[in-house]
């Protein structure tokens, strides 16, 4: 016998322009509207999702730079002193 691993479905009602609609019903294939909108959420979270990759990413990028910098800094002062030392 076959087990099912399905995921549990939810049904809920979405109230959109007619505008919009005609246009899901022009792209969608017929009698796959849910499967069409089901498709399109799943991109866009995961655009989002992507986005929110790319942005962490860049946050480490700039606070590795910055911390390099201030270290760079800390040793370049370490140098002015030691080599200026006893020097006028």
């Amino acid at each position: 016998m076959r087990e099912r691993t399905a995921e549990p479905k939810f049904t809920f009602s979405v109230y959109l322009p007619t505008s919009l609609y005609k246009k899901i019903l022009n792209r969608a294939r017929k009698g796959k509207l849910n499967t069409f909108i089901r498709e399109v959420l799943e991109e866009k979270l995961k655009q989002e999702q992507n986005q929110k990759e790319q942005l962490k990413q860049q946050l480490v990028k700039g606070y590795q730079t910055v911390a390099r910098s201030q270290k760079r800094q800390a040793e370049d002062e370490i140098w002015d002193e030691t080599t200026g030392d006893g020097l006028k």
